[in-house]
């Protein structure tokens, strides 16, 4: 095992330790982290791998915690709204993809740290539009779980109750997306080995963020979370841009 995948294992295993923790889910870490050692359209197709081995394990681990009510009017919009952002990513920049993935973490985390207490009406027409939008998100950037995630915080669900039906949302977006992925060509055999090992690191990695969920205020954390966010964000803007 050479240095670099060794580096690539550690941080993708942080990537779903805090991933699991902060509610945002693993992907909005495990992009950037993937993008520097892979093309991004490849990290696109390694994240779906990546995502559906962490949310089967969360499901496992949290699922008498599901929200039906969610997981229909956030789940199904998401599910369909992926598919049609999959798609797209096809026709779109590399480079630009990479900006405007940059541009979304840098914007969210600022949005989030200045308007910490900031909300959504808890209807039905705001669970569709917000799943809706974290699943095309998802399909055309890698990552829409923060979108999905501030739509849930308005229906002030407890917390494994949030992780459970963030991971059965996000269990089928990925399924849907690993599959438009696959039809894109964004799925290599030379990435096999990695595809293998993040499906461990899924696992291990929901495992020690469920305990560590247990000790940590959920609040307190949120916010080192938007700051790594901040200057992963920043990182890979200026990465891009070079």
């Amino acid at each position: 095992m050479n240095a670099s995948f060794l580096l690539f294992l550690i941080l993708s295993l942080l990537a779903e330790i805090v991933g699991t923790l902060g509610g945002f889910g693993s992907s909005v870490f495990f992009v950037p982290i993937a993008n520097l050692f892979v093309d991004f359209k490849s990290v696109l197709g390694i994240t779906a791998i990546f995502h559906m081995s962490s949310n089967i394990s969360k499901l496992a681990l949290f699922r008498k915690s599901i929200n039906k009510f969610l997981l229909i009017y956030i789940g199904v919009p998401a599910i369909v709204m992926v598919i049609v952002g999959g798609v797209l990513s096809k026709y779109a920049d590399e480079r630009l993809l990479q900006i405007a993935f940059a541009i979304f973490m840098i914007l969210m985390s600022l949005f989030f740290l200045f308007y910490d207490k900031a909300a959504i009406s808890a209807n039905k027409r705001n669970a569709l539009i917000g799943g809706g939008a974290s699943g095309f998100l998802a399909g055309v950037l890698g990552s829409g779980g923060a979108i999905r995630g501030l739509t849930m915080v308005a229906f002030n669900v407890q917390k494994e109750q949030f992780v459970a039906t963030s991971a059965a949302i996000d269990f089928g977006v990925d399924l849907s997306r690993t599959i438009v992925y696959f039809f894109n060509g964004y799925m290599h055999a030379e990435h096999l080995s990695y595809m293998m090992a993040l499906v461990v690191i899924g696992f291990v990695g929901t495992w020690i963020g469920k305990k560590l969920l247990e000790r940590v205020s959920q609040e307190r954390f949120k916010k080192i979370v938007l700051y790594l966010l901040l200057g992963i964000g920043v990182f890979m803007l200026i990465n891009s841009l070079r």
